[in-house]
């Protein structure tokens, strides 16, 4: 049966370090809904009502489009291996651009990335679990290389090209803003 809580708790932090992938979903208040899969080490917890992740260049910017005009998230992760479990937070989120005065702060809590290309950091409003007895088990692998293998090649220079190209607006029209807040 799921249960919903206020915040995350230590079963739950410990239950998210597990994970090696999580899924985020955003929305505009028109337009289409985006859910994306984010792996890496790229998700951190700052608090039991406050999470962040990094966000790594790649062919949308959704997410980014999505929260400046209209800041809802949730983030889900669930259960491969192990006991069944889904766990999703609900919350508000904010983005943080490489030229924000809260990126150094931030960004010092992950590895160096040069696809990195903004952070989300996330007030958590709602805690939800529900069974997950019908998500399959899963073996774990290895993380893909191939998106910090493509940004390598390109370097940074490359990167702020490709975002100018690729990255500026949603599939929907909407300004990411990643030109004007990150070079």
């Amino acid at each position: 049966m799921g249960q919903q809580y206020s915040q995350l708790f230590d079963k739950l932090t410990h239950f998210i370090k597990q994970q090696q992938i999580f899924f985020v979903g955003t929305a505009d208040i028109d337009g289409r809904v985006n859910i994306s899969p984010k792996g890496l080490d790229t998700f951190r917890i700052i608090n039991h009502k406050q999470v962040v992740w990094l966000n790594l260049t790649g062919s949308g910017n959704e997410t980014s489009a999505h929260i400046q005009s209209f800041p809802r998230m949730t983030l889900m992760f669930n259960a491969y291996i192990g006991n069944p479990m889904i766990l999703r937070l609900y919350g508000t989120a904010s983005v943080i651009h490489q030229n924000d005065e809260q990126w150094d702060g931030f960004y010092g809590l992950f590895d160096e990335y040069i696809g990195a290309r903004q952070i989300f950091l996330m007030d958590i409003e709602m805690v939800q679990t529900s069974c997950g007895m019908a998500v399959p088990l899963y073996d774990y692998q290895q993380q893909r290389v191939q998106l910090i293998e493509s940004a390598s090649r390109k370097g940074k220079e490359g990167m702020k090209t490709y975002w100018k190209e690729k990255n500026q607006t949603s599939i929907d029209d909407k300004q990411t803003n990643i030109v004007e807040k990150n070079l």
